[in-house]
């Protein structure tokens, strides 16, 4: 009978979980749609092909890839016709076998224009590029500022501006920049082709101005068309601002794969690589061990053991600081530290339990000592999330659990080996922070369709809300009756439970991608192949702690 209740409930957390994989399949297809059929029809009508058409005939065939930032902007403009994945594609992959970043601007999505998640998305590529001193294409296709919000884009520190600052700041580094204009590329934008190492132009579709023909009239009374101000002809035979002239969009990715195909060797950090082995353990027991719900308990190490080459796991402390698994292994063929969340209830040595899902004082200082040794060793660290934060209550207090839990978060911050998160279930309050959320520099962080990311649980923040909400209509005279209670609790939790969506988190980048389960060992060996190209230069050190 209880073989039969565990089958069961396998066969409900698979059902489950496949859907939400079914979910992800649909919003994945619609958001590669962009602007929609109609805009795509007339992208080629121009002789022009979309931004992934752009990407996939540059990227090597049938070699793997990632997105990033798929989800960029998804529920967040609606008033203005949204902006499918921002305006922009954005993927990391191989070009003549080289690893590469390649970031796309969508023109059947408000003309390529920019947006501020827009922004905030190309900064992120950048990111990625300087981190891991990975050659950056550009393909630029942009009528500029969406002018509607351009109070949102203009002047800030993480706005347009700081796309041009970061092209100055690379160039100096030595990554190698490459821009292609196959389309639009006027006013401020003008400028990240000419700061890049090399710049093409397609003829005819391709052109480079500060101000387009309609504002030269405006402002000097001068009549001229697009073309001779600024098309390829103007700028390869008379400026010499771009060093290629296209005949078309395929002309100019090939000459971007010659260029990439002579870039020169680059200095390795040397993460330790071995042959790669698949799991011994079914990878697809994953959709039948993670349960349907947020709140249930189960074994992390069965979800490991199905991530990991020939499900070997090498603990650390295995049976101190229960609540935190810590432990070598290897992601296809990279040595890695794994710091996962333990969710099921342990008891220690004293007999005492501790609840899956929590951090306690021994966890995070075990937790601590684990990434230190990671670090000592030069192991990239993987982090597995699903955690609903550190133990509260006056034992906790009195035992220290802000100190320790102080120490963990300082070991993450200064870590300098790579680090790789991947958020399973819960990620609430500072639990995401200690386990290396998006504010401590993690090289990527992926969701997976089952996460929550918030402060809390939409149900504990729906009884907090809940409680102020009703005080207050109580000081105003409003008789609450449960009913009404119910309703406002409901009300309450519904608008939260969108909020901790993973959705919610990859439109605004708090996450990378929203990824099938499957595809986890991917994107930590791409990513540790990334990291791979970036020497360590710093030495790792917590400073001063509170022992």
């Amino acid at each position: 009978m209880k073989q039969e209740r565990m089958d069961l409930k396998f066969n409900q957390n698979e059902d489950s979980n496949r859907l939400l994989l079914s979910e992800l399949r649909k919003k994945l297809a619609h958001v590669q749609l962009g602007g929609g059929k109609a805009k795509i029809a007339k992208q080629h009508d121009q002789g022009k092909l979309t931004a992934r058409e752009r990407i996939d005939y540059l990227l090597d065939p049938k070699s793997e890839q990632l997105e990033i930032g798929a989800f960029a902007g998804e529920g967040m403009y609606e008033a203005h016709g949204g902006c499918p994945s921002g305006g922009v594609v954005i993927k990391i992959g191989y070009i003549k076998k080289r690893l590469c970043i390649v970031v796309a601007n969508d023109a059947t999505v408000k003309a390529g224009a920019w947006f501020p998640i827009t922004a905030k998305k190309n900064l992120r590529a950048q990111e990625i590029a300087i981190e891991n001193k990975l050659p950056i294409i550009y393909l630029v296709d942009s009528a500029g500022v969406y002018l509607p919000m351009q109070d949102e884009i203009f002047p800030d520190k993480e706005h347009f501006g700081r796309i041009f600052r970061n092209n100055a700041i690379m160039s100096s580094m030595g990554i190698t920049q490459i821009a292609a204009v196959m389309g639009s590329c006027v006013a401020g934008g003008a400028y990240l082709p000419i700061m890049s190492d090399e710049a093409l132009i397609v003829d005819k579709t391709g052109s480079i101005f500060l101000a387009g023909s309609y504002l030269v009239k405006a402002a000097i009374g001068e009549s001229i068309d697009n073309e001779t101000l600024g098309g390829a002809t103007t700028h390869c035979e008379i400026s010499g601002v771009t060093d290629y002239k296209s005949k078309d969009d395929k002309d100019a990715l090939d000459t971007i794969k010659n260029i990439v195909d002579k870039i020169g060797d680059f200095p390795v950090a040397g993460f330790n690589r071995s042959k790669s082995l698949k799991p011994k353990e079914n990878s697809e027991d994953i959709y039948g061990i993670l349960p349907s719900s947020r709140t249930e308990q189960y074994d992390m190490m069965e979800i490991i053991k199905r991530l990991v080459d020939d499900s070997e796991f090498e603990p650390y402390k295995e049976s101190y600081g229960q609540t935190i698994l810590t432990g070598y292994a290897r992601i296809d063929g990279w040595a890695v530290g794994i710091v996962a969340n333990q969710r099921k209830v342990v008891k220690t040595k004293k007999g005492e339990m501790q609840f899956g899902g929590v951090i306690y004082s021994d966890s995070a200082d075990k937790a601590t000592r684990f990434i230190a040794n990671c670090n000592q060793k030069k192991i990239p660290l993987v982090f597995l999330q699903d955690v609903t934060g550190f133990m509260v209550g006056s034992k906790s207090e009195h035992g220290g659990i802000i100190k320790d839990g102080a120490k963990m978060v300082n070991a993450v911050s200064n870590s300098v080996v790579p680090k790789f998160t991947i958020v399973i279930g819960n990620s609430y309050g500072a639990g995401n922070y200690a386990m290396c959320g998006k504010a401590y520099d993690p090289r990527l962080i992926v969701a997976w369709p089952s996460a929550e990311l918030a402060v809390m649980s939409g149900n504990s923040a729906a009884k907090v809300l809940l409680q102020i909400e009703t005080a207050s209509l109580k000081k105003k005279g409003e008789t609450i009756t449960e009913k009404k209670e119910k309703e406002l609790f409901d009300k309450i939790k519904m608008r939260y439970d969108e909020q901790v969506s993973p959705y919610y988190a990859a439109s605004r980048l708090w996450t990378d991608a929203v990824i099938d389960p499957l595809d986890t060992r991917k994107w930590v060996s791409m990513g540790i192949e990334a990291a791979n190209h970036a020497p360590i230069e710093k030495q790792f050190n917590m400073g001063v702690l509170q022992v």
